[in-house]
């Protein structure tokens, strides 16, 4: 493994606290660096304002017990010499939470630069430090993920420099509402269209599970109960539709033959109009014809809404989904690299070792008994040892066995 950079010894990561507030409150979006990620330094703004506010029963729901639902985002502050320099929030990524997401990493550069700690290196350090202590603390995460803009490099690096991996590579779509109009003018082809329950968890994972290759798979882990709503996803999507003005759609097509799900969206629309529509799509790789006839039907769901973009996620090993996304004329917004980590093995980090040095009394050191044998407390009476040994004669031989007519 890579040497880390050195961190510091004033430099201590813990979670973050309510006092921790009114500190994070004064950092600057100009003055945070988040791999070159601007957005992220706009999103710490109203995330802070949100802590403020929720704060007493997000930390109430986390000492529910685990059948309850909890606050699924944890965040971590990184302090040196009394001065909050970094923050990383991660949350589960499945119900199993056996994989956890990176959601963001952000290094105040100002406050890291008040301190006078000669050997501070800045996103990077404070970033691996941040990442690090994530790794050890959270005992349930198997594997770990990120997904990370292909423009911002400094954040590409510290991921790649603590152990990720490339994934797969994700493109953002925007289909403009004049397309959506075109779109909307004919009758798509779903006979067997039907709205999304808790009863169709079952057909729901088996659609998740035929549609991405082996690897990614084994990274997102879903299970049927990722395919279900509880009572933390119905309260969040009744907020949305109050507050934020937000109605989500989702339904999904039945094939009737093999009595099974081969394709399903979800569909996030702004009620209002002051933000882009959301839609997530999932297709059955040997129906990809159901491509045209689901946007079509979003299209149709859209159509009495106000005028908004359409946001859409394709990912490098759907090249089907692409290819449709371009025909109907969908425009390429921003371009990702989703990457992932494996801790399950939990290795210990030690100093390498080299084959090369070691000799044959070293390997042979290992195959030796480490004591003594001990003799055995097994005695034999005389009775027993001549019941064994069968009637000897005179000269110490056995006595041989008497012919057959003999007996």
């Amino acid at each position: 493994m890579a040497p880390m950079i050195t961190p510091g010894p004033t430099l201590t990561v813990r979670p973050l606290q309510y006092r921790d507030l009114d500190d994070l409150k004064q950092w600057q979006p100009e003055d945070l660096e988040a791999g070159g990620d601007r957005a992220v330094a706009d999103a710490m703004v109203a995330w802070l304002e949100h802590q403020r506010r929720w704060y007493g029963p997000l930390k109430v729901l986390s000492w529910l017990p685990r059948s309850v639902p909890q606050q699924r985002q944890t965040t971590f502050v990184a302090e040196r010499q009394k001065s909050l320099v970094g923050l990383i929030q991660v949350s589960p990524f499945n119900q199993t939470r056996s994989t956890w997401r990176v959601d963001r990493v952000a290094v105040n550069r100002r406050a890291l630069a008040d301190t006078d700690a000669p050997d501070t290196s800045g996103y990077m350090d404070v970033g691996s430090r941040l990442l690090r202590h994530c790794f050890e603390v959270v005992w349930e995460a198997r594997t770990w993920m990120i997904e990370a803009d292909v423009s911002h490099k400094s954040a590409l690096a510290l991921y790649r420099f603590n152990g990720f991996q490339p994934l797969a590579q994700v493109t953002y779509w925007a289909l403009p509402p004049e397309q959506i109009e075109v779109l909307a003018e004919r009758e798509p082809d779903l006979p067997n269209l039907l709205p999304i329950s808790n009863a169709d968890a079952q057909l729901l994972y088996q659609l998740d599970t035929a549609s991405m290759p082996p690897l990614v798979r084994q990274v997102f882990d879903h299970q049927i109960q990722d395919f279900k709503t509880g009572l933390l996803g119905t309260a969040a999507a009744t907020t949305d539709r109050l507050v934020n003005q937000v109605e989500i759609v989702s339904s999904y097509v039945f094939e009737q033959q093999r009595k099974a799900a081969i394709g399903q969206f979800r569909l996030a629309i702004s009620r209002d109009g002051k933000q882009a529509h959301e839609a997530d799509l999932t297709v059955h790789p040997a129906y990809t014809w159901l491509y045209p006839e689901l946007m079509t039907q979003m299209a149709k769901i859209l159509q009495p809404f106000p005028a908004q973009s359409l946001r859409l996620t394709s990912l490098d090993y759907q090249p089907e989904r692409e290819a449709c996304f371009t025909q109907i004329q969908a425009v390429p917004d921003s371009h990702a690299l989703l990457m992932s980590r494996s801790v399950w093995h939990k290795v210990r980090e030690a100093r390498h070792l080299s084959l090369e040095g070691l000799q044959l009394s070293d390997v042979l050191t290992g195959l030796q008994p480490a004591g003594k044998p001990i003799p055995g407390r097994m005695t034999w009476s005389a009775e027993r040892w001549h019941a064994l040994l069968g009637p000897q004669t005179s000269e110490g031989h056995r006595d041989a066995p008497a012919p057959e007519g003999d007996r």
